[in-house]
């Protein structure tokens, strides 16, 4: 499959992290490139994209028949990644309506392909540390969160459209990207501003997968071009515990790392209270008490199956931790 001028993509979420990552790769390869985002969305990462820029909603199919016209090719990379807001539904309307409604209109257009877009926080882990792979899908029921419910929920809607309609369509389970233009920042973009800025002086026994943004991106190209119809691949990168990424973004900015190790226990009241106050300042609090029984369990995952299938390869995430304070620090987050 090699692209050419007659090949149209539309990127959902292009103005976000993962979502502007796909877009400069397919310009980079040379596809047509048409990016959709919501009238609100911050335009930052568009500025430097050779792209058609439609302003639409993924959860109005009228909205998504409009931006898919004429278009081969399919990344539905859009998602509300947030782990708490003031109304959760939000989240899951968002995101399962979203993904319902775009591949419903990508069915009426005809799209000859589709690479829709996931998360690791489909899958279930473990407190052992072993790495889960794509044979271990959650159920909605086992889910922390309204996040991880509604990733669960809009793979599992794509599944059914895949069996059921012949959805053209090939899932990715990114892992935790990090690197540049992470413009909110993610919650773990958060994470670095914060410990780059010498605020988290403590730490938690957990684990996480760390992907650079871009490998995760070239990831959906390759699923693109070898993916089989249906199936599911992890995108990630390198395993580690948080305390490791902590004491390696210390170094990177010449700080002391955080030696401190806190038990869960004390954090929940923290974690309500912070929560308590974000409902009246309508801003993400840093805990939550959905993150905090999540850490319970090392987010470590295998992505043999799309190397052995795809062909993907991810660079050392201490790579995309250097991009990421890179980026920050040219943006200004670590002046604080």
């Amino acid at each position: 499959m090699t692209a050419n001028q007659r090949d149209l993509v539309l990127i959902t979420g292009a103005s976000g992290f993962v979502g502007s990552a796909v877009a400069r790769i397919a310009q980079d390869k040379g596809y047509a490139v048409r990016v959709l985002v919501r009238p609100t969305s911050p335009r930052t990462n568009l500025a430097t994209l050779d792209a058609e820029v439609v302003t639409g909603d993924m959860r109005d199919v009228a909205s998504m028949r409009a931006a898919l016209r004429g278009v081969r090719y399919l990344f539905h990379v859009a998602a509300d990644y947030r782990l708490w807001a003031p109304d959760p539904h939000e989240i899951e309307r968002a995101n399962l309506e979203g993904a319902e409604a775009t591949m419903r209109a990508a069915l009426e257009a005809g799209v000859e392909r589709i690479v829709y877009t996931s998360s690791v926080a489909t899958l279930k882990v473990t407190s052992s540390g072993a790495s889960a792979d794509e044979t271990r899908p959650l159920t909605a029921e086992q889910a922390i969160g309204v996040y991880k419910r509604s990733k669960v929920l809009s793979e599992r809607a794509v599944e059914r459209m895949i069996a059921n309609d012949g959805l053209p369509a090939v899932i990715v389970n990114p892992s935790t990207p990090i690197g540049p233009r992470d413009v909110k920042p993610t919650p773990t973009g958060r994470i670095i501003v914060e410990a780059a800025t010498g605020k988290i002086p403590a730490f938690v026994d957990t684990g996480l997968n760390l992907v650079h943004v871009d490998d995760v991106a070239n990831g959906h190209f390759l699923a693109l071009e070898h993916g089989r119809i249906g199936e599911r691949y992890i995108l990630g990168g390198e395993n580690l515990p948080l305390q490791q990424m902590l004491a390696d973004i210390a170094g990177m900015v010449d700080r002391k790392p955080p030696t401190i190790a806190l038990p869960r226990w004390p954090l929940y009241p923290l974690a309500l209270g912070a929560e308590a106050v974000a409902r009246f300042t309508k801003r993400e609090p840093f805990v939550t008490v959905d993150a905090l029984k999540m850490s319970k369990n090392k987010m470590y995952f295998t992505s043999a199956k799309a190397e052995r299938e795809l062909g993907y390869r991810a660079r050392p995430y201490r790579e995309g931790l250097k991009d990421a304070l890179d980026w920050f620090r040219q943006a200004g987050y670590l002046n604080a």
